[in-house]
């Protein structure tokens, strides 16, 4: 199955080989100290912490990304935010459709590898 995601904007995006260590049902999210440094007026009202819930930015479910021990902080995960799929929206994060997050969730097991390329010159498909 092939899904459509969103990546990070800029040079945020980090791919390489990580290792899904945890995987969560309604996540809860905090923005990380970078993004609150790199967008305060953003982030200000919920550097503490969002509850799960429709408007919360890791959607339905969400898969962590370790390297080795070490979380990444990167997470492949739904997003509220639809319209952002196929784009370059997130601040590191890869985004999915949340209903399609939930069809992919089950299928995956902690402790297996997720490989996250390079990103393409362009961002809509090609014939």
């Amino acid at each position: 199955m092939r899904y459509g995601v969103a990546i990070a904007r800029g040079n945020l995006y980090e791919p390489g080989t990580y290792t899904i260590r945890r995987k969560v049902r309604w996540p809860h999210w905090t923005p990380t100290r970078s993004m609150i440094e790199r967008d305060p007026e953003l982030y200000a009202d919920v550097q503490d912490g969002m509850e799960p819930g429709p408007d919360n930015p890791l959607g339905s479910r969400a898969l962590y990304l370790f390297v080795g021990d070490r979380d990444t902080y990167l997470r492949i995960h739904g997003s509220p935010e639809p319209r952002s799929i196929g784009g370059r929206a997130s601040s590191g994060c890869v985004r999915m459709v949340n209903a399609h997050m939930i069809s992919l969730y089950p299928q995956v097991e902690n402790d297996v590898t997720a490989y996250l390329h390079p990103p393409e010159d362009y961002v809509s498909a090609r014939s």
